[in-house]
This record gives structure tokens, C-alpha cells and sequence, in this order.
């Protein structure tokens, strides 16, 4: 996307917990930090955040003094060359192409960030109903 970020937290299963979209100038950790503030009493039972390796340093203490959950980023193996598959982190990465699927999404149309966040959350709605009545 030119010019925004999506933030998004996924369950196991892969459906939205969260999301905030912020300006692609906002750092991932920045990022996050807004969408774990967002939560609020959210998540009570949220333990493990599996996340990208983007996703350390000082975050990780922001988040352990003020959560009960922790944050653990899934790394590459060391001298990995070429693409393998991590674990846990396939998942939010389907949740993104299920997102891409939706025409108003696969591009940056909205010129709100709170107008892209409510299309994604538009979106994962409607992919749960698809479901629902399929089922």
C-alpha cells in the first residue's frame, strides 16, 4: 500500500481481534503500541502474541510492564537463505489476503485512516457471515 499501515491482530483461526491503521511513515513498533493501547479491557484471556521479528526490542518491555500477555517474535532460523514458511506467522498473512480479496481494500482508496479501518472490519464481517450461512 502507498501511504498507510494496517496493525492487525488475528486470533488462531486468523479473524480479527484489532486493527488500526496508521500512515506508512509510523513505525511498526509505533504501530503496534496504538493497536495494543486500543484494546483496552479487550483480550482479557490473551496470553501469547505471536508477531513479526520487527516487532522487539523496546516494545517488548512497553508491553510486558503494561499487559498481561507477552509478545514473542517468531525469527528466521539463522543462515536461512530463500523462503521457508514460519510457524504462526502464515496466519495473519492469510488474513491479509483474505482483506486483498475485497476490491475497496486491495488498493489505498480511502483518504481516512478511520474510513480504511472500518472497510477492514466491513470486510472480516462479511467473510464471517459468508461462513456462517455456509455452514
Amino acid at each position: 500500500m502507498k501511504g498507510i499501515k494496517r496493525h492487525i491482530l488475528v486470533d488462531t483461526l486468523g479473524l480479527m481481534l484489532a486493527v488500526v491503521v496508521t500512515a506508512a511513515s509510523v513505525s511498526d513498533p509505533a504501530g503496534a503500541r496504538q493497536l495494543l493501547s486500543s484494546l483496552g479491557g479487550f483480550c482479557k484471556n490473551l496470553r501469547k502474541i505471536w508477531a513479526d521479528g520487527t516487532y522487539r526490542g523496546e516494545l517488548l518491555n512497553w508491553v510486558s510492564a503494561r499487559f498481561r500477555f507477552r509478545i514473542e517474535p517468531v525469527l528466521r532460523p539463522e543462515g536461512q537463505k530463500g523462503f521457508q514458511v514460519l510457524p504462526r506467522r502464515w496466519v495473519v498473512e492469510r488474513t491479509f489476503a483474505w482483506l486483498d480479496a475485497n476490491r475497496r481494500l486491495s488498493k489505498d482508496y480511502e483518504a481516512l485512516t478511520d474510513t480504511s479501518t472500518t472497510m477492514i472490519y466491513i470486510a472480516m464481517t462479511r467473510l464471517l457471515i459468508r461462513r456462517l450461512a455456509s455452514g
